[in-house]
C-alpha cells in the first residue's frame, strides 16, 4: 500500500514540476512571441487605458484624448485638427499612427524607458507611466499663414530658422481632421474611405514626404555649383552662353520666357530666371561638381528624419550632358520636397551652413520635467563664405528688381527665387509654382526664416509668373509672421 501511495506521490510530484515548467515557459520563453501575438488584445487595451500624451505648440497642446467608455477607453482628439495635421499626424485605434504621433509614440503613449523613475521599471512591472509631453518647434502665427495663404489649393509650405535648423511651420494642403480616425465604429472607416479615395490626396504630407521638380528654384543650387566651382568669378560679368541654346548632343533649343538672356550674366539670369544661361552653367560647371553641391544641400540623402521621415529629394548622379542641362535648371529627374529647397534657402541665408532641420525641441514627462532635448547641429558646410554672401546678393536681386518682387516685404531685406516645373506628358500638366526664399529684419544680424512655397494647381502659362504670382505672395505671408514674432 505505501508503494503505491509512493508511486503516486512521485506522479503528482512529476505533473507539478511539468506544470512549472510549462508555467516558466509561457512566461519567459514565450513571453515575447504571445505578448506580440495579434489574437492577444491585452497590450492595446492597456495602450488605450489611459489618456495619451500631448503634443505641443508654443506650450500649448494640440492635441487631447477623449472617454469613450468602450474597451478601448481612450481616443485621441485634435485642437485645430486639419491646421496641425502635417505635424501631429494621426493616432487611430483602427489605423495606427503617422508623423508625430508615430515618431514619438513612446513618449507619448508612456512607455519609452527615460519616462519611468529607474532603469528597466517598466520591463520588471510591466506597466506603463502616464503619457509624456512632445513640444515641437512650431510658430503658431507662421503655421497658421501658411495654412491660410494656400487657402485650400493643392501644395505645401516649409518654413525653417536658417541658424539653427529649427522648423518654424510645415504645412500641407489640402488637409483633413486626424480626430475622424481615432476611434473604431463605422464612422472612423467611413472617413478613412473618403479620405484614401479623395483625389486631392488629403492625407499625403506634400511637405516632406512628396517629391516635386524644382523647377527654376532649382538655379540656386546651379549658381553655388558654379560659383564655388569656379566657372562663374564674376556674377556680373557675360557668362558667353548664348541664346539660343541647344541641348548638347541634341537639335533641341532651350527657351527662355524672359528677355536679354542672350550672354547675360549670372546676375541677370538669376534675377530674370533665363534658362539657358543656367543650363549652360550646369554643363560648364560639370557633372560632379553639380552631383556633389546637390549632395551638400541634402539631395539624394535618404536618411533625413525631423524626426518624422523624410522622401529623399533626388538629382541623378549619371547624365548625359543634355540631361544635365535640364537637370541644373530643375527638370529632367530633378526632384525635390518643399523641406529640401526650404533647406537650400536656409543655407544661403546662414552664410554656407546648412543646420540640420528639426521639428522636435524636447519631449517631457507628464509633470513637465524634461526627457530629452533636441540639440542644433550643422548638417553640412555647403558652399563657402564668399559664395553664400554672393547667392544672398543674387536673391536680393530677383526680389528688388526681378521675378519675385511679390515676396518684398517694407523694412525686412528679402532673397528669393521663383520657379515653375513643367510635368506631365509632354510638359501638358498645369505647371508646379514655386517660391524659396529668406527673410531678414532691418535691425537684426542674422535671418529670421527661410522658406518654401510650393502650389501644384498654378494659374498662369508663363514661366515663372506662376511662381511670383502664385508662391511669392504666400512665402512673403509666413515671412511677415516670422518677423512680427
Amino acid at each position: 500500500m505505501t508503494r503505491y501511495i509512493r508511486r503516486t506521490a512521485v506522479f503528482c510530484l512529476v505533473l507539478l514540476v511539468a506544470l512549472l515548467v510549462n508555467a516558466a515557459r509561457i512566461q519567459v520563453i514565450d513571453a515575447d512571441s504571445l505578448d506580440h501575438n495579434p489574437a492577444n488584445r491585452r497590450d492595446t487595451v492597456a495602450r488605450y487605458s489611459q489618456p495619451r500624451g500631448d503634443i505641443l505648440v508654443e506650450g500649448s497642446a494640440v492635441t487631447g484624448s477623449r472617454d469613450s467608455g468602450q474597451q478601448l477607453r481612450y481616443e485621441r482628439t485634435y485642437t485645430q485638427g486639419p491646421l496641425y495635421a502635417p505635424v501631429t499626424g494621426y493616432a487611430s485605434q483602427t489605423y495606427g499612427t503617422t508623423l508625430l504621433e508615430y515618431a514619438e509614440d513612446d513618449i507619448l503613449s508612456g512607455t519609452d524607458p527615460m519616462l519611468a523613475p529607474f532603469p528597466f521599471w517598466n520591463e520588471i512591472t510591466r506597466g506603463r507611466r502616464p503619457g509624456g509631453q512632445v513640444a515641437t518647434t512650431i510658430k503658431a502665427s507662421m503655421q497658421r499663414a501658411a495654412y491660410e495663404a494656400l487657402a485650400g489649393r493643392r501644395g505645401a509650405v516649409a518654413a525653417i530658422e536658417p541658424f539653427s535648423g529649427r522648423i518654424l511651420a510645415l504645412v500641407s494642403s489640402p488637409s483633413y481632421d486626424p480626430g475622424q480616425l481615432s476611434g473604431t465604429d463605422g464612422a472612423v472607416s467611413g472617413a478613412w474611405a473618403r479620405l484614401t479615395g479623395a483625389d486631392a490626396q488629403p492625407l499625403l504630407n506634400r511637405a516632406i514626404r512628396e517629391t516635386y521638380p524644382p523647377g527654376s528654384a532649382f538655379k540656386i543650387v546651379t549658381a553655388a555649383a558654379a560659383l564655388d566651382s569656379r566657372t562663374v568669378t564674376d556674377v556680373h560679368a557675360p557668362t558667353g552662353i548664348a541664346e539660343p541654346y541647344v541641348l548638347p548632343g541634341t537639335r533641341t533649343a532651350l527657351p527662355n520666357e524672359a528677355d536679354g538672356c542672350d550672354k547675360a550674366s549670372l546676375d541677370y539670369a538669376i534675377r530674370w530666371s533665363c534658362n539657358t544661361v543656367m543650363a549652360g552653367l550646369g554643363v560648364k560647371t560639370g557633372l560632379s561638381a553639380m552631383v556633389e553641391t546637390a549632395r551638400k544641400f541634402g539631395f539624394n540623402d535618404t536618411g533625413i528624419t525631423i524626426p518624422s521621415g523624410v522622401a529623399a529629394s533626388h538629382f541623378d548622379t549619371r547624365m548625359s550632358d543634355d540631361q544635365l542641362a535640364l537637370s541644373s535648371i530643375g527638370q529632367f529627374d530633378t526632384r525635390a520636397t518643399p523641406l529640401q529647397m526650404a533647406m537650400v534657402a536656409s543655407a544661403v541665408a546662414n552664410g554656407g551652413e546648412l543646420k540640420y532641420p528639426f521639428l522636435v525641441d524636447r519631449t517631457m514627462n507628464a509633470d513637465g520635467d524634461i526627457v530629452s532635448r533636441t540639440g542644433e547641429r550643422s548638417y553640412r558646410r555647403v558652399v563657402n563664405p564668399a559664395t553664400a554672401q554672393r547667392l544672398r546678393q543674387l536673391m536680393i536681386g530677383a526680389v528688388e528688381d526681378g521675378t519675385g518682387a511679390n515676396a518684398g516685404i517694407d523694412g525686412a531685406t528679402v532673397g528669393g527665387k521663383t520657379g515653375t516645373a513643367q510635368h506631365g506628358v509632354g510638359n501638358t500638366g498645369t505647371p508646379y509654382a514655386w517660391f524659396i526664399a529668406w527673410a531678414q529684419a532691418g535691425n537684426s544680424s542674422r535671418p529670421a526664416v527661410a522658406v518654401a512655397v510650393v502650389v501644384e494647381d498654378a494659374e498662369a502659362n508663363r514661366s515663372d509668373i506662376s511662381g511670383g504670382g502664385d508662391a511669392a505672395p504666400i512665402a512673403r505671408a509666413v515671412m511677415r509672421a516670422a518677423l512680427r514674432d
